[in-house]
């Protein structure tokens, strides 16, 4: 599509969070602290889906998917920024780049079906709940995760087929912490007002008609409940209330990247950190701590551990 000769660029430089020292080591204990916190966190959720029958329900089964989703998604891109932070080396080669980018949107719109299809499992498990295990079942279970998948990568490989070949001369710094599609296209030589225009429409339209179409599944189930019994209605919107929480802190940032009319302003790396470190942690927080069954599946787990340790 282009002459290939025509890029110089082998690799580009990250402008990071802040260049003040006492906040680059602030934000290296501050990522560093909340990293371990996540690997931990959703590997336990994980661990304990899998290994506890009680758990091997639709719900759980993508609520373990999530924490897996969640987890690369924070291992894509806060090692490498804890990384730099601690060496003051932040470079990353030009293929490491388009790695970075293919992989955060194979992630994210993955993410995106998952947050629907958990969204379906609240519909039918609240408003149809004599249908609950016919609906979702096994076969309904790995078809909406494998579709999740499939429709990340599509939209992933859909991204990338046309700026992979855009020439780079330079400049070669991205201001900001890790590789995503703004700021790469906007360091190529040549105009890119149509491509920023696709990515406009493919990521930014994507994650504002998934936004709103989770908001008003979520409505629609309150008012289906509603219309049903109102006494019901406290108890489906404790239950909602948590998957709300996630639905707006994921697509917050993403709608701002990619939607936002000023993409220049420095704020929407700040709110990367939300999708990065913050959303993966509340996911098993919330998903946990508030759910009577994953806390009795956690204490089995630690005895069973326990015991285990013991017997050793």
């Amino acid at each position: 599509m282009y002459e290939t000769n025509y890029s110089e660029v082998s690799e580009f430089i990250f402008l990071g969070l802040s260049n003040s020292r006492p906040m680059q080591h602030f934000l290296l204990v501050f990522a560093t602290v909340f990293y371990t916190t996540i690997v931990l966190g959703n590997l336990l959720v994980m661990l304990t889906v899998t290994s506890d029958l009680h758990l091997h329900s639709p719900m759980y089964f993508l609520l373990a998917n999530l924490s897996f989703i969640d987890l690369c998604l924070s291992t894509l891109t806060v090692p490498k920024m804890i990384s730099d932070l601690s060496s003051g080396h932040k470079t990353i080669s030009f293929h490491g780049c388009v790695i970075q980018i293919f992989i955060l949107h194979v992630l994210g719109g993955s993410e995106m079906v998952l947050l629907i299809a958990m969204a379906l499992d609240r519909y039918v498990a609240i408003c149809k709940p004599l249908h609950y295990l016919t609906v979702m079942s096994t076969r309904m279970c790995i078809l909406l995760v494998s579709g999740a998948w499939s429709i990340g990568l599509v939209h992933s490989v859909v991204q990338l087929v046309f700026v992979i070949h855009l020439p780079f001369c330079g400049p070669n710094e991205i201001d900001s912490f890790y590789c995503d599609l703004p700021w790469f296209i906007k360091l190529s030589c040549i105009d890119t007002y149509n491509l920023e225009f696709m990515v406009t429409a493919n990521s930014g339209f994507i994650s504002m008609g998934t936004f709103f179409l989770l908001i008003i599944s979520y409505i629609f189930i309150l008012v289906t409940v509603w219309k049903q019994s109102s006494s019901g209605l406290s108890k489906a919107l404790s239950t909602l209330s948590a998957h709300i929480t996630v639905v707006v802190l994921f697509f917050g940032p993403c709608i701002f990247v990619y939607v936002w009319p000023f993409p220049t302003v420095p704020v929407d790396k700040f709110l990367a950190i939300l999708d990065f470190l913050i959303t993966p942690i509340l996911n098993p927080a919330i998903y946990t701590l508030r759910n009577k069954d994953m806390m009795s599946a956690m204490r089995r787990l630690s005895n069973q551990l326990l015991k285990l340790r013991k017997s050793l």
